[in-house]
C-alpha cells in the first residue's frame, strides 16, 4: 500500500499516524496504482467526502475526443476521481488515452472488457486477463461484482419491480443464469486479489443488486449481497488489498441513514461509495438534483465517496455540460455533508464575509463553479445585483447595524 502519507495528511488535515491506523483497519483507502505517477487520493474515515465522475462510450456512440473532453471538464469541476464505463469496442484505446491525459485516480469495471470481447464465452481466464491488463496500464481502482451469487439470482424472479439495474451486475447474473454456474468473480476472488495487490489497486466491491426503484430499496436481495460484500471485505483486508464497498441506488429519504449505518456495521466501517442515492424516481432530466439530495444525507451519516449522477441519467450518455452539472451537484452535496461531519465551514464563512462586503471578485473566487463569473462579470464593476438594486438589504444593514 501507499507509504508516503505526508501529502495526504496535509491535504486532509489528519495526522499521519491516524491515517496509517485507519488504513490498517480498513476504514480508509488510498487510490494510486504503483505504476502511475499521480497524487494519491484518500477515501474513508475522517477525510473529505470525495466525488467520482463516470465517463465512457457505448456501442451506439464512441468518440474518443468527446470522452477526453468530458474527462477534462470533470477534472476542472473538481471531480476527485474518474471511472471509465465503456462497453463495446475501443475500450483499450479510450482507457489508455484518459490515463495519459489526466492526473487523478482512474477506475474501471473490467468485466465490461471481458464481456465485450468474449460475450457469453466469457470465463475466469478472460476476466483475469482484463484485470491484469488494466492494472498494468495504471488503473487505480476497479469495480468487481463479486457479491452477487447464484443462490441470490435463482430466487430473484418476482421479488422486485426492476430486477437488476447494474450493467456489470446484469452481465454476471445473465452469465450465471445461462450457464447455471456460480459467479466466477466470487469463486476466484483470491486470484483477483493477488493481481490487485501487486499493483496497489483498490477493489471497489460492486453492488450488482442496488435498487433501481425506491420501491425496491433495502430489500432482501440488496441485503443478501451486502452480507456477501461484508465477508469479501474481510478476505481482501487479510490479503492486504484496500476495499471500497459500493451502495445504492434509489433509496427513499427516510432510508438513507439506515443504509449507510447498515453498510458500516456489516462491512467493518469500510469506505462507502454510493450512486446518489437518488431519493425519488420521477426526477427525469433532473436526476443530478435528486442524487445530490440523497448524497448529502448519505455523506452526512458516514458515506465517504459519491458517484455523480448527471441530468441524463436514465436517458442516455451525458454530454459535456451534463458531466459538469453532475460533478458540481455532487460537489455541493459532498461539501454540505463535510460542513457537518468534519466541521468544514471555513470557506462558507469567507463567502458570507465577501457577501456582506459586496465583494463580487472574492465571491466568484470562492464559488464552486468558477465559470459563473463569465455570466455575471458586470457585477465586478458594481455593488448591488439586479435583485434589489438601490434597495440592497446588505447596503442598508451596513449603514445602520454594523
Amino acid at each position: 500500500m501507499y507509504d508516503n502519507l505526508d501529502e495526504i495528511a496535509k491535504k486532509e488535515n489528519v495526522p499521519v499516524e491516524k491515517l496509517k491506523a485507519r488504513i490498517k483497519r480498513g476504514s480508509l483507502v488510498v487510490l494510486k496504482n504503483s505504476v502511475r505517477d499521480i497524487k494519491p487520493v484518500a477515501i474513508g474515515e475522517g477525510t473529505k467526502t470525495k466525488v467520482n465522475a463516470n465517463i465512457g462510450a457505448s456501442p451506439d456512440r464512441f468518440n474518443l475526443e468527446d470522452e477526453l473532453k468530458k474527462a477534462h471538464i470533470a477534472v476542472d469541476a473538481r471531480a476527485d476521481t474518474l471511472m471509465d464505463l465503456t462497453v463495446g469496442s475501443g475500450i483499450d484505446e479510450l482507457r489508455k488515452t484518459i490515463l495519459k491525459h489526466t492526473e487523478i485516480p482512474f477506475g474501471t469495471v473490467p468485466v465490461y472488457q471481458a464481456f465485450s470481447e468474449n460475450k457469453q464465452d466469457m470465463n475466469i481466464d478472460s476476466i483475469l486477463s482484463a484485470i491484469e491488463k488494466q492494472c498494468r496500464d495504471g488503473v487505480d481502482f476497479m469495480t468487481i461484482h463479486a457479491g452477487i451469487t447464484y443462490d441470490i439470482i435463482k430466487n430473484l424472479k418476482g421479488q422486485r419491480l426492476i430486477p437488476i439495474t447494474s450493467r456489470g451486475g446484469s452481465l454476471i447474473a445473465s452469465w450465471m443464469a445461462e450457464n447455471k454456474e456460480e459467479n466466477p468473480l466470487y469463486e476466484n476472488f483470491n486470484e483477483i486479489l493477488e493481481i490487485l495487490r501487486e499493483y496497489d489497486v483498490v477493489i471497489s466491491l460492486g453492488d450488482a443488486l442496488r435498487p433501481a426503484a425506491c420501491h425496491d430499496a433495502t430489500d432482501i436481495p440488496q441485503i443478501q449481497e451486502l452480507i456477501n460484500l461484508g465477508r469479501l471485505n474481510k478476505i481482501a483486508k487479510k490479503k492486504g488489498v484496500g476495499v471500497i464497498i459500493e451502495g445504492p441506488g434509489h433509496v427513499p429519504l427516510d432510508q438513507v441513514e439506515m443504509n449507510v449505518k447498515l453498510q458500516k456495521k456489516i462491512c467493518d466501517n469500510a469506505p462507502f461509495y454510493v450512486l446518489g442515492p437518488l431519493v425519488t424516481d420521477i426526477a427525469l432530466g433532473y436526476d443530478h438534483i435528486s442524487s445530490a439530495i440523497g448524497g448529502a444525507v448519505a455523506a452526512m451519516h458516514g458515506a465517504d465517496f459519491l458517484c455523480y449522477v448527471t441530468p441524463s441519467e436514465h436517458l442516455g450518455l451525458p454530454d459535456a455540460q451534463g458531466v459538469k452539472e453532475g460533478v458540481i451537484a455532487s460537489r455541493i452535496a459532498a461539501h454540505a455533508a463535510d460542513m457537518v461531519k468534519l466541521n468544514d465551514n471555513k470557506i462558507d464563512y469567507e463567502m458570507s464575509t465577501a457577501r456582506r462586503d459586496l465583494n463580487w471578485k472574492k465571491m466568484f473566487e470562492l464559488g464552486i463553479d468558477k465559470d459563473i463569473k463569465k455570466i455575471y462579470s458586470e457585477l465586478c464593476e458594481k455593488e448591488e445585483c439586479t435583485m434589489c438594486g438601490e434597495y440592497c438589504a446588505l447596503k442598508s444593514a451596513r449603514k445602520h447595524f454594523e
